[in-house]
């Protein structure tokens, strides 16, 4: 497993911008498909986008494409949420995630590293 640390999140007005970070430890992390997940007060942990480990493929929910972009640098061991045009729907608790050599998925439990997470809220 790797250890994930979140940072970048806060308080942003609808439209507005922002990127969350994610700091991995560990020498394997370019052997980690990654994914961001986000919850909500009340809500279940829905899955937001991966990028995978081999070829840095990316996936993203109908809800957030077109609008966040993930990015990975494994030089620096971290992976990156860039969320533009932000909704207040896009409000909760957003986690980074990793799996150990997986295909990308949407379901948390492919995952086995996880972050402490970091708030996001979107005011309108």
């Amino acid at each position: 497993q790797v250890q994930l640390v979140e940072s970048g999140g806060g308080l942003v007005q609808a439209g507005g911008s922002l990127r969350l970070s994610c700091a991995a430890s560990g020498r394997t992390f370019s052997s980690y498909t990654m994914g961001w997940f986000r919850q909500a007060p009340g809500k279940e942990r829905e899955f937001v986008a991966a990028i995978t480990w081999s070829f840095s493929d990316t996936r993203y929910s109908d809800s957030v494409k077109g609008r966040f972009t993930i990015s990975r640098d494994n030089a620096k061991n971290t992976v990156y949420l860039q969320m533009n045009s932000l909704k207040p729907e896009d409000t909760g608790i957003y986690y980074c995630a990793g799996g150990f050599k997986t295909a990308w998925n949407r379901t948390p439990s492919s995952y086995d590293s996880w972050g402490q997470g970091t708030q996001v809220t979107v005011s309108s």
